[in-house]
């Protein structure tokens, strides 16, 4: 089975977004999505949803590369995406992570998500400017399990 990347789970994100209901998303927002995902990914199954690294940047934890793509969307919410983008590449225990993530901090705003990662071990351990590791995302994110 071929891994996911973190643009995987962005376009997972992005195809929730509806303008019309008033749900956007930000790139600072995406950013805490993809990283809850991640985090509640090796917690739950004990594996990544995807490799690309994460950093701790001054607002919380970041995939540098998905950072770069979306920045220049600025604050602004990011153009949803169609159904039809999201690869076909999660197990049902993956796409569950990502509903169930969704539905728990999608409703959050990107400032408030911001916060709430930074009350978290991986971000606080790393920052400034550490990877985030794999384990410490585990250790941290199976205390929300529970």
């Amino acid at each position: 089975r071929v891994m996911a990347t973190c643009f995987d789970v962005a376009n997972f994100f992005l195809s929730k977004a509806d303008p019309e209901e008033g749900e956007l998303i930000s790139n600072l927002k995406l950013q805490k999505l993809v990283y809850y995902a991640q985090g509640f990914a090796l917690a739950i199954l004990g594996e990544p949803l995807f490799s690309d690294p994460m950093e701790a940047w001054e607002h919380g934890p970041v995939a540098p590369s998905l950072y770069h793509a979306y920045k220049e969307h600025g604050k602004n919410p990011i153009p949803p995406v169609g159904k039809e983008c999201i690869a076909n590449v999660f197990t049902e225990d993956q796409e569950k992570i990502l509903e169930d993530v969704y539905q728990v901090y999608g409703q959050f705003s990107a400032w408030k998500l911001r916060d709430l990662s930074h009350a978290t071990d991986p971000w606080d351990n790393a920052y400034p400017n550490g990877t985030i590791t794999h384990a410490a995302m585990q250790k941290y994110f199976l205390t929300l399990t529970v």
